[in-house]
């Protein structure tokens, strides 16, 4: 089979690209509204884009649903603000991460809806998610528009890990991290791992 992009439609080319691109991890981004209402997203189009300065991006996609053709909140507190925090999912929150991916009402604080405990950052205004292992505070760095969806960069500027995920020498320990990764529409936890030969 071959296709060619501009012959399909959004949704599918989404399919196939969300199937093929796998498994992404997840990015469980927390937000503040200008009113002060904390937000919190999962985005699986995420990584690491900079070492030095330490630097990752999130593309956030349009509305979808009832709030097609409006901003994900994400994206209007990122804009507006300046700072976000990411929080790296494991696989015994992937309820509660399904929970705040849902289309709520910008009034609605996810971290209640979502039964998880909101914890004050140290240069940040959002608040991190005690129960996520690993918490990342960023700055905004640049948006940039491509197609539908917005990139958005961040500098890290404050590191936090749980003292029983890391091992020392700024490793993690990643069989206890149970990383969650996403596989077009449904997850996959990242449990065996091994080397190859150099």
């Amino acid at each position: 089979m071959e296709f060619n992009p501009q012959d399909l439609q959004v949704q599918e080319v989404y399919k196939l690209l969300t199937g093929s691109v796998v498994p992404r991890p997840i990015a469980w981004i927390a937000t503040q509204s200008e009113d002060g209402v904390d937000n919190l997203a999962p985005f699986s189009f995420f990584t690491v884009v900079s070492r030095n300065p330490p630097m990752l991006c999130i593309s956030i996609g349009p509305g979808v649903g009832e709030r097609e053709g409006t901003e994900k909140d994400t994206l209007v507190n990122i804009r507006s603000q300046g700072e976000f925090v990411i929080n790296i999912v494991t696989t015994p929150l992937g309820n509660e991460m399904q929970k705040s991916a849902e289309n709520l009402p910008s009034h609605v604080d996810e971290f209640q809806a979502a039964g998880l405990t909101p914890v004050d950052s140290r240069k940040v205004k959002p608040k991190r998610i005690l129960e996520s292992p690993i918490q990342m505070e960023c700055k905004l760095e640049q948006i940039i528009q491509l197609g539908s969806d917005h990139l958005i960069i961040g500098r890290m500027i404050h590191y936090h890990i749980q003292d029983d995920y890391y091992l020392g020498n700024y490793k993690v320990d990643l069989n206890k991290l149970q990383p969650l990764g996403r596989l077009a529409g449904n997850y996959s936890e990242i449990k065996d791992m091994f080397g190859l030969p150099r």
